[in-house]
């Protein structure tokens, strides 16, 4: 396990990687999830192997530090990851990122360009104010403290057993604190963000999520969008061959 210190109070952005050629694949999770849980199966595959590949865990989640006094913003989440992409002495590094962890990994590539050459995104997050199913949006329709103390139970209990077995891990405080900073999107918003960037894009839609929002725009601003078959908002578990085709670039 690797990790470096993100807000200068000893608080640390930690990941596990396995070694191999670059550029090196860095795998980042959704909200209240986990990035090894999410995608270590298939960083396996054959496809994908010979890579080096890291698999980080944002503030708040899983095996990183989740310090109260933290804002859990997109712009914090990004800086975060960029030191811990620093700290693994990484340029150019292709990003494969879920839900909120594109919409992280979308800031960051505009933030720091040195660090990313590719994004390859899962249903990430593009637009503020989703609509009121999202889960970021139920999360965020609590006040923080009425979220920390009781309703954030009562969301594991709601939302099923394979996206709780995540979400546990989170610290109630920075996942609620994350879900605003989602709904609320950066400034400028993601989408624009992402149509900004000149670097190899892909997006990866669920079929069974329907039709991506603004795909024709995406597409003109050089973003290639892909409909998998066959899956929802979790592709990597729901499709793993395509997922895998499309991380790889062979599809």
């Amino acid at each position: 396990m690797k990790q470096a210190e993100f807000d200068g109070k000893g608080n640390c952005i930690r990941w596990t990687e396995a070694p191999g050629a670059e550029p090196a694949r860095v795998y980042v999770h959704g909200l209240g999830s986990v990035s090894a849980v999410y995608h270590a199966h298939v960083a396996a595959r054959p496809e994908l192997a010979g890579r080096r590949s890291l698999f980080v865990d944002l503030p708040g989640h899983g095996i990183s530090d989740r310090p109260d006094d933290f804002g859990y913003t997109l712009e914090e989440h990004a800086d975060a990851l960029a030191t811990a992409l620093d700290t693994a002495g990484l340029r150019g590094a292709e990003l494969i990122a879920h839900s909120m962890g594109g919409a992280v990994s979308v800031v960051l590539a505009h933030r720091r360009p040195d660090l990313v050459s590719r994004l390859v995104l899962t249903e990430a997050n593009l637009d503020a104010f989703p609509p009121p199913t999202a889960g970021s949006s139920n999360i965020a329709s609590y006040d923080e403290d009425e979220f920390v103390d009781g309703a954030y139970a009562r969301v594991l209990d709601r939302i099923g057993p394979l996206w709780a077995a995540t979400m546990r891990l989170a610290e109630p405080r920075a996942l609620h604190r994350t879900a605003v900073a989602l709904v609320r999107g950066s400034d400028p918003v993601m989408r624009t963000l992402l149509a900004g960037l000149t670097i190899d894009r892909v997006y990866l839609q669920g079929e069974l999520s329907g039709e991506l929002p603004g795909r024709e725009r995406l597409e003109a601003s050089g973003v290639r969008v892909v409909t998998v078959p066959d899956a929802g908002h979790n592709v990597m578990f729901d499709n793993p061959d395509a997922f895998v085709a499309e991380v790889a670039g062979r599809s």
